[in-house]
């Protein structure tokens, strides 16, 4: 009975560990969705969505990007995050979309959508109507011999329209302390702040691999890394997403 008993242990436990490995090979599902916030250290309106976004950045069903933007400089205080770059994607955004709308605090959903960064209600029913539960295009990351791995693979309609495979390196968690301008005297707290954005592939539509050197993603003060799948103009809609596997 104990040679049982003993026999039995040990095929569960060969069968847990088996299950276990196949979960940890499973890739991750496809984010619901990128939210990108334009914001500025300059802006009295931008705390309450900086410290929103806080929390969405840690719902494993979204990919929540801060973008700090340089226009609201001259009002007394230069966002120390802050690259024109940022300024400029946001000026894309609202070309593509054709209304011409540019502010702070903006929340940008998919590349699409927009409504103010701080209000919670309105980015849940932006997501709540959304014609799909995941972006069209899967992406799979894997990092090996300094190099990272980007697997691309469409599973919905939208993916066939192509575009560009932007890696975006970010840092997770910021606080900066405000020394003058309309948020004076505050410490706030950024989640995932973009650190730069560097187009390192095509988006042909069909299955693919490619292979990017790992050092694109190791910018100064940057902890991790995030690649977008994004159409080109006049239609810059995001198609797939993932977060670096470390």
């Amino acid at each position: 009975m104990t040679r049982r008993i003993r026999a039995f242990s040990a095929l569960l436990a060969a069968l847990t560990f088996g299950g276990a490995i196949a979960l940890a090979q499973t890739p991750a599902k496809p984010p619901r969705a990128v939210i990108e916030l334009f914001t500025s250290q300059g802006c009295s309106s931008c705390p309450a969505a900086d410290a929103l976004f806080v929390e969405l950045a840690k719902d494993p069903s979204l990919i929540a990007l801060t973008l700090p933007v340089t226009y609201w400089d001259y009002l007394g205080w230069k966002d120390t995050l802050g690259q024109d770059v940022f300024s400029k994607r946001q000026k894309y955004y609202a070309k593509g979309r054709g209304d011409g709308q540019i502010y702070t605090p903006q929340a940008v959903i998919n590349g699409a959508a927009h409504m103010v960064g701080s209000d919670k209600a309105q980015i849940e029913r932006s997501l709540k109507d959304q014609a799909s539960p995941a972006l069209p295009v899967s992406v799979t990351l894997s990092e090996a011999a300094g190099n990272v791995s980007i697997k691309l693979d469409p599973t919905g309609s939208g993916s066939e329209r192509g575009g560009g495979v932007w890696l975006v390196p970010i840092s997770r968690l910021v606080t900066v302390p405000i020394e003058r301008g309309e948020n004076k005297g505050k410490s706030i707290t950024y989640a995932n702040v973009v650190r730069g954005i560097v187009r390192v592939g095509e988006w042909t539509g069909a299955a693919t691999t490619m292979s990017v050197p790992l050092a694109t993603a190791q910018l100064p003060n940057a902890d991790a890394y995030v690649v977008l799948v994004q159409g080109d103009q006049p239609n810059r809609v995001i198609l797939g997403a993932a977060r670096s596997p470390r």
